[in-house]
């Protein structure tokens, strides 16, 4: 059996555990970009308080935001935390928004992936965790968001080396899996619940649906 065939069963195992995540919170594709710039080193709750903050200020536009002034902005996000380099970070995004697409997010988004994902690596504070992250759940495009629980996860059951990076970790699940946004949408989610909840510093193996999955198939599903 490939090593693939064991990623679906991961990911069904925690789609069975946990049930449908219905990821990414956002109403529009333009929160959801902002909630994802957001989110760098802070919990989502810290996020949607952030995200409130903007929407009641009634600046919550790409031109909203674009013309408000950076101190102004870094106060609506306070608590975002490290809001003051995240208002840099929003401010760059929306240059760049505005120099390459006049403001225009559906236009953005119509961008070849390939390209977008380039242009967005080359904007001042946005990683590859962040370019995915907007291209997977506000573009739609099928491409697989890794993050610290990924890398946790899959490297504490011998899926991924310790030291690997960031796109061999994305090629990887790019490769065992097929190429479906929703999937990759869902999967992602699951992960991050599952490290929240259960793969943390001190783990919760007993209570783990991937532990339980390479116990009843033995240790050998993961050669």
């Amino acid at each position: 059996m490939g090593r693939g065939n064991h990623f679906l069963d991961i990911y069904n195992s925690l789609l069975k555990h946990f049930g449908p995540q219905h990821w990414w919170p956002g109403e529009t594709p333009f929160e959801v970009i902002i909630g994802a710039i957001l989110t760098q080193n802070t919990s989502w709750d810290n996020v949607e308080k952030a995200i409130a903050s903007l929407k009641a200020s009634g600046k919550f536009t790409p031109e909203g935001l674009f013309r408000l002034p950076a101190e102004n902005l870094a106060q609506l996000i306070r608590s975002s935390g490290y809001f003051n380099i995240k208002a840099k970070r929003l401010k760059n995004f929306l240059s760049f928004l505005f120099d390459d697409y006049e403001g225009d997010i559906d236009r953005m988004l119509k961008e070849d992936g390939h390209i977008l994902r380039h242009k967005l690596l080359n904007v001042n504070g946005i990683g590859p965790e962040t370019a995915d992250s907007i291209l997977l759940y506000a573009a739609e495009h099928p491409i697989f968001v890794i993050d610290a629980y990924t890398k946790r996860i899959f490297s504490r059951h011998g899926y991924i080396d310790a030291d690997a990076t960031y796109h061999q970790m994305q090629e990887l699940f790019m490769k065992c899996l097929p190429q479906d946004t929703c999937l990759f949408n869902e999967y992602h989610a699951l992960i991050v619940r599952t490290g929240k909840e259960l793969c943390r510093t001190n783990p919760h193996c007993d209570s783990c649906p991937v532990e339980y999955d390479l116990h009843k198939k033995g240790k050998n599903a993961i050669k």
